[in-house]
């Protein structure tokens, strides 16, 4: 615990997503306080064609969402 997913269009490198789960739990082991071992983060690769339907619609838009930036914004 934590578990933390990124869904991104396809097209990253294995290298880029290393880096990026790298990242991520560093921030997570400074911010939540949590060890190496307790964090885990999967990289979810999602079709263009898929995006609005699976991502925009039902995870960014929809009204019970748990999501804490927005895109297009900057805070």
């Amino acid at each position: 615990m934590p578990h933390i997913t990124v869904k991104t269009y396809p097209g990253k490198t294995p290298e880029q997503k290393q880096r990026l789960a790298e990242a991520i739990t560093r921030n997570v082991m400074d911010i939540f306080g949590n060890s190496e071992g307790a964090v885990s983060v999967a990289i979810e690769d999602v079709s263009p064609d898929r995006w609005k339907a699976e991502v925009y619609e039902a995870e960014i838009m929809h009204p019970d969402t748990h999501l804490f930036k927005r895109p297009g914004s900057e805070d």
